[in-house]
């Protein structure tokens, strides 16, 4: 194989661009064209693509988001879009493809196996949601990024003796929420995969008043107000009125006396310059895909078990599914007060 096209698909993550760096060079020291693919499978469809050098991935190390820009594309959803994506490919000469993102992107990646275009894929999402990896380039920045956002929150919540409901990113999956929760000091965590009743919130902060706390931080995942398959608690919620962060905190307010304020971080975690785990684990990965297209393998997805980066079959992959781990969120809720 000489040429090979990378790509980002779905939402941007950090750690993305050291992923692109490690894939060109890789492939340009063995001796193979790489070229860059801008805007996902949509600008496959465009043919918005041009060659990486050396320098192309020079300098984005420290840097957020994804240099090849990434966009959602509706038309590859269907088989005349992955037929014109395929023609795309043998109109620039590539002749396999490295897809970095989610579930969705990997989907993308098994078609464009199946319609003969060679394609290895690596997960990159801040959720850590996808199954078939222990761990998912952003997730570690992205958990930082909020937790330094909670300790920031916690200092004027201390001034005022507020309680500061914090929403993280996480549609589908508490993952963030619970790692967040822990390393902030949460006085409870609220996630989609567990159910949980407000009388128990309130209850553990009536306990925390009797024994003098006068501050008090609640994280939940977004997913808990999203009508979506895994949240357990959607309806609960929404008989309640429930249906933000904002109206969860004025509800805590009126059970408990004390004054609460909701911050909703939002993309502000998929931004920022990515930490050290994830940039090496990007870049492992990043170097094992650009190996698979070289050595002719297709149809795989190079993922994280045990600590170690290994590549698994897409279809396999894309059947899995992911045990939420209660144990940890236990902790969570068990060590914060």
């Amino acid at each position: 194989m000489k040429r090979i096209g990378i790509l980002t698909s779905g939402g941007d993550s950090q750690g993305m661009n050291n992923a692109i760096r490690a894939v060109t060079r890789t492939a340009l020291a063995n001796g193979m064209t790489v070229m860059a693919i801008r805007n996902g499978y949509q600008g496959l469809l465009d043919g918005d693509i041009e060659e990486m050098s050396l320098r192309s991935v020079s300098n984005i190390l420290d840097r957020g988001g994804t240099i090849l820009q990434t966009a959602r594309c509706l038309e590859f959803k269907e088989e005349a879009g992955v037929l014109k994506a395929v023609q795309t490919c043998k109109d620039f000469g590539i002749e396999g493809l490295v897809v970095i993102g989610g579930d969705g992107s990997f989907r993308g990646a098994r078609d464009m196996s199946l319609h003969g275009i060679p394609t290895v894929a690596m997960p990159g999402t801040i959720d850590n949601d996808i199954a078939c990896s222990d761990y998912t380039i952003g997730f570690d920045t992205a958990v930082n990024v909020a937790m330094e956002a909670a300790d920031k929150l916690r200092d004027t919540s201390l001034s005022h003796h507020r309680c500061s409901v914090i929403e993280v990113m996480g549609r589908n999956a508490g993952w963030v929420a619970v790692d967040v929760g822990i390393a902030a000091g949460a006085t409870y965590v609220l996630v989609p995969e567990v159910e949980f009743r407000i009388e128990e919130v309130i209850e553990k902060m009536n306990r925390g008043k009797a024994a003098g706390k006068k501050n008090f931080m609640i994280v939940c995942s977004e997913g808990i107000f999203a009508d979506v398959k895994k949240n357990k608690n959607y309806e609960y919620l929404a008989g309640l009125g429930i249906t933000s962060a904002s109206k969860l905190a004025k509800k805590i307010e009126e059970l408990t006396d004390v004054e609460s304020r909701a911050t909703v971080l939002g993309h502000i975690q998929r931004g920022g310059s990515p930490t050290a785990r994830d940039r090496y684990i990007a870049t492992e990965m990043g170097c094992r895909c650009a190996d698979l297209l070289r050595e002719g393998k297709s149809n795989r997805v190079v993922v994280i078990r045990d600590n170690k980066i290994i590549d698994i079959d897409i279809v396999e992959a894309l059947n899995m599914t992911k045990e939420f781990d209660v144990a940890r969120y236990n902790i969570a809720n068990m060590v914060g007060i």
